[in-house]
């Protein structure tokens, strides 16, 4: 059995004994252990005893080819809305269908240049406030950030059919007035002439 201690005291004018084949000399007592060099793995116990633990109140180091640093958290705002969502698509979608001839659909978005133009134009006449209405309900609207609208996959289908249902209702009532116009004149007429008959003969 190998008499070896290197914590016993030493004679200074004898040679500090030396460990058994194979293995590293301990540090002295109250000091680390030597760390090995970067990108190295720290050397292994012999077989059969354990590991060495690292000191009271330090962590020990990470295993060989492991991150030394954590991955970064996600940035500001990216839990808030998920991946590349910004404004909601709901209130984009509404503020388009009814006061985009006014450009509040693009002052929600924060572009404002556009949407004093599109305020001044009264929506290009009305074209350009169809084709942005257009491109809410396809999905290609992007915030002033170049962000996805928030809610956009699970109500675009309602809004698709909510639309197409305002504008066939919007239509018949266009034919429908279009189509009495005449009879409204020509009832019109008869009633002005009446008027102008009754006065005649009372004068």
């Amino acid at each position: 059995m190998s008499s070896y201690d290197p914590y016993a005291s030493q004679d200074p004018n004898q040679p500090a004994p030396q460990p058994p084949y194979g293995q590293a000399a301990p540090p002295p007592y109250g000091q680390p252990a030597p760390q090995p060099p970067y990108g190295q793995a720290a050397p292994q116990p012999p077989y059969g005893q354990p590991a060495p633990q690292p000191p009271y109140g330090q962590a020990a180091p990470p295993p060989y080819g492991a991150p030394q640093y954590p991955p970064a958290g996600p940035a500001y705002g990216y839990a808030q809305y998920g991946p590349e969502e910004g404004k909601s698509f709901i209130t984009t979608w509404l503020l388009s269908y009814f006061l985009g001839v006014f450009g509040v659909d693009r002052f929600y978005l924060g572009k404002v240049g556009t949407g004093v133009l599109k305020l001044i134009t009264l929506g290009g006449c009305g074209i350009w406030a169809l084709i942005d209405l257009i491109l809410v309900l396809a999905g290609v609207t992007r915030d002033s950030q170049g962000r996805r609208l928030a809610g956009y996959d699970q109500n675009k289908r309602v809004a698709w059919v909510v639309t197409i249902i305002l504008w066939l209702v919007g239509g018949i009532g266009t034919a429908f007035n279009a189509h009495n116009l005449p009879r409204y004149q020509n009832n019109g007429a008869a009633g002005e002439t009446a008027i102008v008959l009754v006065v005649q003969r009372t004068v």
